[in-house]
């Protein structure tokens, strides 16, 4: 997959965002160490998913489905206009809105949780004869969503050995790990997770990927629901240590981005913040923590910032 990255940095290069790394000193006061964040928040569309669906897209000919809980639609909208995208009910609205004004034909499935949407979503492939674009279990994808974040991170902080992310269906720590552990052997894979959604945890624990667990009720829908297959076995022999986070603490997370450093991110994205506050991670020399995304709508934080005081 190593040269697949090389070749989506490539692609990518002025297409999207070389987003900033940015020292955390309140963060480097808890873990111990100089901790910086990778801020793809700040990313076009709001996360990094933009990355992964340029790159896949420019190899694909054929109309293209999708299923997403949200940033990867998004993103999917943007580069393949009029693609159609499968959604859980419980879709953030603001992902929702952005992907019908890019043109979407989004269309919103009976179920909350998103393993039961993507079965939908295949079947809705298959009858309408359109290639599912998978949001994390696909090479393109993973070389680009995490493989060009790690490329970045490595040239501006040189000196991090840990690197703590977000592991949903896993595209973005596959691809990341992949790099950070080609070129440096002595590095730290630390996954992040929501307790209710441990799928990777589970996956190590059980030998093999659990690809489908049942739905839970959270604001994080990036994290929740089963890994991927291909994901899980690129993962498997890289990743160090899995972090567990309460759904309290991934927004006591977004709060304290927002007091820290006054950015707002969504809770999918401070399922890392709440494990460094937690406690949950150990860093063993200068860590880089990767923030994913800050799509989020009004309604949401409003809710969030208002239960913190």
């Amino acid at each position: 997959m190593i040269e697949l990255i090389r070749e989506a940095g490539e692609f990518l290069a002025g297409k999207v965002r070389r987003t900033p790394v940015e020292f955390s000193s309140g963060l480097s006061d808890l873990l111990g160490v100089p901790v910086w964040l990778k801020l793809e928040a700040l990313q076009l569309t709001g996360s990094f998913k933009i990355r992964g669906a340029l790159f896949a897209v420019s190899k694909l000919t054929e109309a293209i489905i999708t299923c997403s809980a949200g940033n990867h639609g998004k993103a999917v909208a943007y580069a393949a206009r009029g693609a159609t995208i499968c959604v859980p009910r419980s879709v953030d609205k603001s992902k929702f809105d952005a992907m019908v004004a890019m043109g979407a034909d989004v269309r919103v499935s009976e179920f909350d949780g998103y393993d039961e949407t993507q079965d939908w979503a295949l079947e809705v492939a298959a009858r309408e004869k359109k290639y599912f674009l998978s949001p994390f279990d696909d090479d393109a994808v993973m070389a680009a969503n995490g493989g060009t974040v790690a490329m970045e991170v490595l040239e501006d902080a040189p000196d991090a050995r840990t690197f703590i992310l977000p592991v949903g269906g896993g595209g973005l720590a596959a691809g990341f790990a992949t790099w950070a552990k080609h070129f440096l052997k002595d590095s730290t894979i630390i996954g992040c997770q929501h307790v209710m959604s441990p799928a990777l945890r589970m996956s190590l624990d059980a030998g093999h990927a659990i690809t489908r667990l049942p739905a839970v009720e959270t604001l994080a829908g990036g994290v929740e629901g089963g890994i991927g297959a291909r994901t899980f076995s690129v993962l498997q022999p890289l990743v160090d240590d899995v972090a567990l986070v309460s759904e309290a603490e991934i927004l006591d997370g977004v709060r304290w981005m927002v007091a820290h450093h006054q950015y707002l991110i969504e809770p999918t994205a401070a399922v890392t913040i709440a494990a460094c506050i937690t406690g949950k991670v150990r860093a063993g020399g200068p860590a880089v923590v990767v923030v994913s995304g800050r799509n989020v709508s009004a309604g949401t934080v409003k809710r969030i910032l208002e239960e913190g005081v």
